[in-house]
């Protein structure tokens, strides 16, 4: 299916990132945002078992219908990390979108006939407003969801909830997310067209339902069966089900 045909609350969106660099705070900031916009959706980590430094790729995929298994295609990629660049222009589906962080402009080696390729300078723009640099390398990830509640016209109202009771204690937080996440939004509604044709719009009140991972389901699980003790490997995809345990 092209991703140029117009669907509302019907699409998929990939996140290439670097481990270790806080994009999933920003990821799970952009699956709350749509879930809490009654939207069914699910997301899918892929990730090495390292600490720091490796490719990692965070799908999401929102279907009105509520399907929520792999859709064999890529609407919007989200291509923040230098490495995977070509890995990742070709997992675009034809008529999709590729976003990228075109403080260094890639115009040359992003090249594809069938997709357009959307550039936001998320580096300068960080670099420009915040500081020290770890600060900076967040910052950039939370603007990248500012870029793509543009693109998808994903509620800010609900996003800025969310930043509130994320950070309720920690006040300036929510500054300085909103900050970025505004850097982002605002860049991509003045060089865009926005919203793309395929987007969100708000389904209803899911306030009956929970978000959760698979991870944590399990972790749940193991104590509603009446396991008391966990022992594991930190450093592996499986941490999430004893976190929650």
């Amino acid at each position: 299916m092209s991703a140029t045909q117009s669907r509302i609350n019907d699409f998929v969106v990939k996140i290439a990132t670097v481990n270790g660099t806080g994009s999933a705070s920003a990821n799970g900031l952009l699956m709350k945002a749509l879930f809490r916009m009654g939207i069914p959706v699910t997301g899918k980590n892929l990730f090495p078992s390292n600490i720091q430094g490796l490719p990692t790729w965070y799908v999401v995929r929102a279907n009105r219908d509520g399907y929520m298994s792999s859709a064999g295609r890529v609407d919007v990629m989200v291509a923040m990390n230098v490495q995977t660049y070509q890995k990742d222009l070709a997992e675009v589906s034809p008529g999709g979108f590729l976003v990228y962080d075109s403080t260094w402009p890639r115009e040359s080696t992003l090249q594809r006939d069938d997709i357009t390729v959307l550039g936001v300078p998320l580096s300068r723009m960080c670099n420009e407003r915040f500081n020290p640099a770890r600060i900076r390398i967040l910052m950039k990830n939370i603007a990248y969801v500012g870029v793509l509640a543009a693109l998808l016209e994903i509620d800010l109202d609900i996003i800025k909830a969310l930043l509130e009771e994320t950070f309720a204690s920690k006040p300036k937080l929510v500054d300085s997310n909103l900050e970025a996440i505004m850097l982002g939004y605002d860049y991509a509604r003045e060089n865009f067209n926005c919203p793309l044709p395929v987007r969100a719009e708000t389904m209803g009140d899911n306030s009956g339902n929970v978000l959760i991972t698979g991870n944590e389901a399990t972790g749940l699980g193991c104590l509603y069966a009446g396991a008391t003790v966990g022992a594991w490997y930190p450093i592996t995809p499986s941490t999430g089900v004893m976190d929650s345990f």
